[in-house]
Protein backbone atom coordinates (compact mmCIF):
# COMPACT_ATOMS: atom_id res chain seq x y z
CA UNK A 1 0.00 0.00 0.00
CA UNK A 2 1.82 3.89 -0.85
CA UNK A 3 -0.65 5.74 0.93
CA UNK A 4 -0.13 6.10 5.10
CA UNK A 5 -3.46 4.86 6.73
CA UNK A 6 -1.68 4.79 10.31
CA UNK A 7 -2.36 7.83 12.92
CA UNK A 8 -1.93 11.27 11.35
CA UNK A 9 -0.46 12.88 14.99
CA UNK A 10 2.47 10.49 14.29
CA UNK A 11 3.56 12.23 11.17
CA UNK A 12 3.11 15.52 12.18
CA UNK A 13 4.89 14.64 15.41
CA UNK A 14 7.94 12.98 13.09
CA UNK A 15 8.34 16.46 11.22
CA UNK A 16 7.87 18.77 14.83
CA UNK A 17 5.23 20.60 13.34
CA UNK A 18 2.06 20.89 12.04
CA UNK A 19 1.33 19.50 8.56
CA UNK A 20 -2.41 20.19 8.76
CA UNK A 21 -3.33 16.30 8.82
CA UNK A 22 -6.30 16.65 11.44
CA UNK A 23 -8.96 18.76 11.90
CA UNK A 24 -7.63 19.64 15.85
CA UNK A 25 -4.50 21.63 15.47
CA UNK A 26 -4.54 22.23 19.66
CA UNK A 27 -4.55 18.68 20.06
CA UNK A 28 -1.55 18.33 17.59
CA UNK A 29 0.31 21.01 18.91
CA UNK A 30 0.47 19.63 23.01
CA UNK A 31 2.10 16.39 21.22
CA UNK A 32 4.76 18.28 18.54
CA UNK A 33 7.46 18.82 20.62
CA UNK A 34 8.22 14.97 21.15
CA UNK A 35 9.25 12.73 18.21
CA UNK A 36 7.19 9.58 18.52
CA UNK A 37 7.83 5.88 19.28
CA UNK A 38 9.63 4.39 23.32
CA UNK A 39 12.78 6.86 22.60
CA UNK A 40 10.99 10.04 20.92
CA UNK A 41 12.46 12.62 23.22
CA UNK A 42 15.83 11.46 22.71
CA UNK A 43 15.62 10.98 18.61
CA UNK A 44 15.95 14.78 17.91
CA UNK A 45 19.68 14.71 16.51
CA UNK A 46 21.68 16.58 13.92
CA UNK A 47 21.19 15.73 10.68
CA UNK A 48 23.66 15.11 7.86
CA UNK A 49 22.34 16.95 4.21
CA UNK A 50 20.92 14.20 2.95
CA UNK A 51 18.96 13.37 6.07
CA UNK A 52 17.23 17.62 5.61
CA UNK A 53 16.41 16.68 1.86
CA UNK A 54 14.95 13.53 2.43
CA UNK A 55 13.43 14.91 5.37
CA UNK A 56 12.04 17.64 3.18
CA UNK A 57 10.65 15.33 0.51
CA UNK A 58 9.15 13.20 2.96
CA UNK A 59 7.52 16.03 4.50
CA UNK A 60 5.95 17.16 1.07
CA UNK A 61 4.39 13.61 0.60
CA UNK A 62 2.93 13.76 3.80
CA UNK A 63 1.75 17.26 3.09
CA UNK A 64 -0.01 16.85 0.12
CA UNK A 65 -1.04 12.83 0.52
CA UNK A 66 1.05 11.72 -2.64
CA UNK A 67 3.10 8.66 -3.09
CA UNK A 68 7.18 8.70 -3.98
CA UNK A 69 5.94 7.10 -7.68
CA UNK A 70 4.09 10.68 -8.12
CA UNK A 71 6.48 13.16 -6.66
CA UNK A 72 8.92 11.64 -8.54
CA UNK A 73 6.76 12.27 -11.64
CA UNK A 74 6.35 15.48 -10.94
CA UNK A 75 9.34 16.69 -10.55
CA UNK A 76 10.53 15.36 -13.83
CA UNK A 77 8.15 17.00 -15.61
CA UNK A 78 8.83 20.52 -13.53
CA UNK A 79 12.43 19.77 -14.97
CA UNK A 80 11.29 19.75 -17.83
CA UNK A 81 9.89 23.43 -17.50
CA UNK A 82 11.43 26.26 -18.31
CA UNK A 83 10.48 27.86 -14.74
CA UNK A 84 12.32 27.26 -11.30
CA UNK A 85 11.79 23.54 -10.89
CA UNK A 86 11.24 23.81 -6.86
CA UNK A 87 8.21 26.16 -7.44
CA UNK A 88 6.70 24.76 -10.37
CA UNK A 89 7.05 21.27 -8.53
CA UNK A 90 4.79 23.22 -5.81
CA UNK A 91 2.36 24.58 -8.53
CA UNK A 92 1.91 20.84 -9.75
CA UNK A 93 0.77 20.13 -6.41
CA UNK A 94 -1.14 23.05 -5.37
CA UNK A 95 -3.01 22.76 -8.40
CA UNK A 96 -4.11 18.66 -7.61
CA UNK A 97 -8.16 18.73 -7.24
CA UNK A 98 -8.17 17.71 -3.77
CA UNK A 99 -5.96 20.49 -2.54
CA UNK A 100 -8.14 23.00 -4.41
CA UNK A 101 -11.26 21.66 -2.34
CA UNK A 102 -9.04 22.00 1.09
CA UNK A 103 -7.54 25.66 -0.36
CA UNK A 104 -11.11 27.06 -0.71
CA UNK A 105 -12.27 25.13 2.58
CA UNK A 106 -14.73 22.57 1.15
CA UNK A 107 -13.22 20.10 3.61
CA UNK A 108 -11.05 20.39 6.75
CA UNK A 109 -8.40 18.62 5.55
CA UNK A 110 -6.76 17.42 2.18
CA UNK A 111 -7.48 13.40 3.08
CA UNK A 112 -11.47 14.61 3.33
CA UNK A 113 -11.06 16.40 0.57
CA UNK A 114 -9.83 13.49 -1.59
CA UNK A 115 -12.82 11.00 -0.16
CA UNK A 116 -14.94 14.21 -1.57
CA UNK A 117 -13.40 13.43 -4.94
CA UNK A 118 -13.35 9.81 -5.03
CA UNK A 119 -17.22 9.74 -4.54
CA UNK A 120 -17.36 12.07 -6.99
CA UNK A 121 -19.75 14.83 -5.73
CA UNK A 122 -18.07 17.46 -8.00
CA UNK A 123 -17.86 18.45 -11.50
CA UNK A 124 -14.74 20.26 -13.18
CA UNK A 125 -16.27 22.20 -16.30
CA UNK A 126 -19.44 20.80 -16.60
CA UNK A 127 -18.31 16.90 -16.16
CA UNK A 128 -17.95 14.23 -13.23
CA UNK A 129 -14.47 14.08 -11.74
CA UNK A 130 -13.83 11.80 -9.57
CA UNK A 131 -9.50 11.81 -9.79
CA UNK A 132 -8.53 13.36 -6.62
CA UNK A 133 -4.37 14.11 -8.91
CA UNK A 134 -6.51 15.90 -11.46
CA UNK A 135 -4.77 18.74 -12.19
CA UNK A 136 -7.07 22.08 -12.54
CA UNK A 137 -5.55 24.24 -15.34
CA UNK A 138 -6.33 28.87 -15.00
CA UNK A 139 -10.28 28.91 -16.35
CA UNK A 140 -11.39 25.77 -14.96
CA UNK A 141 -14.58 25.59 -12.92
CA UNK A 142 -15.34 23.65 -10.27
CA UNK A 143 -19.00 23.25 -8.62
CA UNK A 144 -20.73 20.92 -6.80
CA UNK A 145 -22.85 17.97 -8.67
CA UNK A 146 -26.13 18.72 -8.43
CA UNK A 147 -26.95 15.02 -6.70
CA UNK A 148 -24.68 16.33 -3.56
CA UNK A 149 -25.50 19.79 -3.42
CA UNK A 150 -27.69 18.63 -0.35
CA UNK A 151 -25.22 16.87 1.55
CA UNK A 152 -24.57 18.82 5.11
CA UNK A 153 -21.06 18.75 5.15
CA UNK A 154 -20.87 20.06 1.51
CA UNK A 155 -23.54 23.41 2.30
CA UNK A 156 -21.93 23.92 5.65
CA UNK A 157 -18.47 24.33 3.45
CA UNK A 158 -20.23 26.40 0.84
CA UNK A 159 -21.71 28.54 3.12
CA UNK A 160 -18.89 29.17 5.37
CA UNK A 161 -16.63 30.01 2.28
CA UNK A 162 -18.75 31.97 0.21
CA UNK A 163 -17.02 35.09 -1.88
CA UNK A 164 -13.72 34.13 -0.70
CA UNK A 165 -10.44 35.22 -3.00
CA UNK A 166 -7.56 33.38 -2.45
CA UNK A 167 -5.72 35.05 -5.15
CA UNK A 168 -5.72 32.32 -7.52
CA UNK A 169 -9.06 31.12 -6.55
CA UNK A 170 -12.21 32.27 -6.41
CA UNK A 171 -14.77 30.84 -4.72
CA UNK A 172 -18.57 32.29 -5.00
CA UNK A 173 -22.01 30.60 -4.27
CA UNK A 174 -19.98 27.24 -4.22
CA UNK A 175 -18.54 27.50 -7.48
CA UNK A 176 -14.88 27.55 -7.37
CA UNK A 177 -12.30 29.42 -10.45
CA UNK A 178 -9.18 28.39 -11.10
CA UNK A 179 -8.58 32.52 -11.64
CA UNK A 180 -4.82 32.23 -12.34
CA UNK A 181 -1.87 29.78 -11.34
CA UNK A 182 -0.82 29.64 -7.44
CA UNK A 183 2.27 31.76 -6.69
CA UNK A 184 4.76 30.60 -4.17
CA UNK A 185 3.33 32.47 -1.31
CA UNK A 186 0.02 30.47 -1.87
CA UNK A 187 1.78 27.49 0.23
CA UNK A 188 1.39 28.20 3.35
CA UNK A 189 2.73 25.21 4.93
CA UNK A 190 6.80 25.40 5.67
CA UNK A 191 8.47 24.02 2.83
CA UNK A 192 11.87 24.38 1.21
CA UNK A 193 11.73 23.43 -2.20
CA UNK A 194 14.83 23.52 -2.81
CA UNK A 195 16.27 20.63 -0.20
CA UNK A 196 13.75 18.60 -2.35
CA UNK A 197 15.35 19.56 -5.80
CA UNK A 198 18.39 18.40 -4.56
CA UNK A 199 17.49 15.40 -2.79
CA UNK A 200 16.00 14.13 -6.58
CA UNK A 201 19.29 15.76 -8.75
CA UNK A 202 21.83 13.82 -6.90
Amino acid sequence: MSRYTGPKTKISRRFGEDLSLKTNAAKTARRLAQAPGQHGAKMRRKMSQYGIQLKEKQKVRAIFGVSEKQLTRLYQEATTKDTNTGMTLLSFLERRLDNVLYRAGFAPTRAAARQLVNHAHFDVNGHKMDIPSYRVQVGDIVTVRKNSASIKVITDAIKDNDKTDLGWLKIKSGVIKVDSLPARENTTEHIDEQQIVEYYSR
